[in-house]
């Protein structure tokens, strides 16, 4: 039984294929069109699923979509009719994209894909839920689901058991973790549904003054975890923005205005945020494990990308061991629904796997040594061909010599991490790495922090971890690190053997690699432990600011071009700079970089 899920119509649009319970191919549609958090009709992703599990549309069985849309519809309706006659720009601007598409899935998945068999609409927290729990590896688990919004519900939480899942209580729009998470994104000047890494990565740089304002003025939250919003604050239930004049009184003046300077005002409204948010998944946790006496947790939706939270739910909530979805916004949602077709509506039943059965979230493209061969003779390109077994050695000589690598192997990853699979590489040791790569490679301000790759069996050696984290998904401390200085200015006071990863305050988001489920870049890891005494790289995805991760050879020697990375690493060929012989035509400087995104 084959069976295709779907995702789209809000951001980050995504198609999967399970066949007799596996997960055969995933992908999002962002990757194929480049337009980064595309949320169109998953078209390509599609196709590629159907590639991958080499049949056609009509040989499905049966097609899922993650949502309901007249439900949400409903919704939408409903809210509009509450905060009447405010929201008209926002009803009219929304409806005729219901009107003529959102309304008529059933229809487009016919036209689209010429099927005409069954479909399958699971409620959009219950897709979270199915896949949080089941590609995790436990037979029984506590879930809970945390986003924006979905039809109704932004929080649930229930119970995985064998083949089912069963929702147990929800919280309703317009209170919801995720949108309140997004309305200091939008007022601290960041992209709503994408900025949110940003307001994360500069938390540290505050200080949480502003926790008393946000629990007195914005957020009644209880003991259990449950919460409601002061809407006197918000505009999105009838507004073209997430936040309006109240809400700037409160925060002393208005929104940052994008691209601008960033104060402390910024600095400290994230750590503060953050810091509510972490409470109320922490409060959320201690209730659902009282509730249902479960020793293990799942975590999906975009709320579970928060991934100092979930360090802090890992050693100090009362469950065991914890399991987040690698693709937990709405791209997972597609995986699903296809896994609540399979599981509950076909009745199949369920086989735990060890580690998990994502497969390393390694479910997108993968391209042939041929195939990577005929693109470099087709453009011409100069390039080396090391092979496959000296392919680590010769790339870790390059990163431990201070070279940045962009590393582009194997199948591509499904949901927002780069895995070591369509990567950018560096050697963690240098003190002005972090800076390098940010304002040179990656194009984008450069408070952010880069996140490292460990081996497997030394992760405890560098960091205060004792459970794996192969998804990218937990923050810990970095363990001999020592960080001063206030603001911005911390990045000058970082004393860690691994600087470059090492985050202002000390701490780390850590991908343990495994040689289980990676073994060509736990091979690369190793080689450069031999080469240098490092267990660790820089592992950032491969892509620059306002771009998808890179898909194809092409996409990969684009980005290369127009940057200053040094090496390419198209599977077993090496692409240099040197070789290239217009390469300083082909990228920015830095001083041409920092005029044209504002950077420092």
């Amino acid at each position: 039984m084959t069976i295709l899920g779907l995702s789209c119509w809000y951001h980050d649009s995504a198609a999967c294929l399970v066949r007799d319970g596996r997960i055969v191919a995933a992908a999002q549609e962002e990757r194929f069109s480049r337009q980064k958090h595309d949320p169109h009709f998953p078209t390509q992703a599609i196709a590629y699923c159907l590639r991958e599990g080499g049949l056609t549309a009509q040989e499905l069985d049966a097609v899922a979509f993650y949502d309901k849309p007249f439900l949400k519809f409903e919704r939408l309706l409903e809210t509009y009719l509450m905060v009447a006659p405010k929201g008209l720009r926002s009803f009219l601007k929304a409806m005729p994209l219901w009107l003529k598409k959102k309304l008529w899935i059933p229809d487009l998945i016919a036209t689209e894909l010429d099927y005409d068999g069954p479909l399958i609409f699971p409620e959009h927290h219950e897709s979270h839920a199915a896949s949080a729990f089941f590609p995790s590896p436990f037979e029984r688990a506590a879930f809970i689901t945390t986003d924006g919004v979905g039809e109704w519900a932004t929080t649930s939480y229930g119970l995985g058991d064998g083949h089912r899942v069963t929702l147990q209580a929800e919280i309703h729009f317009p209170h919801s973790l995720g949108l309140l998470y997004s309305a200091f994104t939008y007022f601290c000047g960041f992209r709503v549904n994408s900025g949110e890494y940003k307001l994360m990565g500069l938390a540290p740089y505050g200080e949480p003054r502003y926790v008393d304002t946000i629990r007195d003025a914005l957020v009644d939250l209880k003991d259990d975890g449950s919460f409601k919003l002061n809407m006197e604050y918000f505009t999105y239930p009838h507004g073209l923005t997430m936040t309006g004049r109240r809400f700037a009184e409160l925060f002393g003046g208005p929104r940052r205005a994008p691209e601008s300077e960033l104060t402390q005002r910024e600095m400290d409204l994230a750590r503060s945020v953050q810091a509510v948010t972490e409470e109320a998944l922490l409060r959320m946790a201690r209730h659902v494990h009282r509730e249902t006496g479960e020793r293990n947790l799942c975590l999906a939706g975009g709320v579970a990308l928060n991934c100092v939270a979930n360090g802090r739910l890992l050693r100090e909530s009362p469950f065991e061991r914890i399991w987040i979805q690698p693709a937990a916004g709405d791209a997972g949602g597609a995986l699903g629904a296809a896994l609540v077709a399979w599981h509950m509506h076909a009745g199949q039943p369920r086989t735990p796997q060890t580690p998990d059965a994502m497969q390393g979230a390694y479910l997108g493209p993968g391209f042939s040594d041929e195939a990577i061969a005929a693109f470099l003779e087709r453009e011409g390109l100069p390039h080396e061909h090391v092979g496959h077994d000296a392919l680590a050695d010769r790339v870790a000589e390059v990163l431990a010599d201070g070279q940045v690598v962009g590393w582009f192997q194997g199948r591509m990853e499904f949901g927002p991490r780069a895995l070591g699979h369509r990567s950018i590489l560096a050697d963690p040791r240098g003190r002005e790495v972090q800076r390098l790569v940010n304002l040179k490679i990656k194009f984008r301000e450069s408070f952010r922090p880069f996140a490292p790759s460990v081996l497997a069996e030394r992760a405890a050696d560098y960091f205060d971890l004792d459970a794996p984290s192969p998804y990218m998904l937990l923050v810990a401390q970095v363990s001999d690190a020592e960080v001063g200085g206030e603001g911005l200015d911390r990045l000058k006071h970082i004393d860690s053997a691994i600087p470059a990863v090492t985050h202002v305050d000390g701490s780390a988001r850590i991908q343990t690699v495994h040689p289980e489920t990676s073994p060509g870049y736990y091979r690369l890891l190793k080689a450069f432990e031999a080469r240098t005494g490092c267990g660790v790289l820089v592992n950032t995805s491969f892509n620059v600011r306002g771009e998808p991760i890179v898909c194809t050879p092409e996409d990969a020697y684009t980005c290369f071009r127009r940057t200053h990375m040094d090496v390419l690493a198209l599977g077993p060929y090496l692409v240099t700079k040197q070789m290239l012989p217009d390469a300083e035509e082909a990228v920015f400087t830095a001083e041409e970089v920092a005029e044209e995104y504002g950077l420092d």
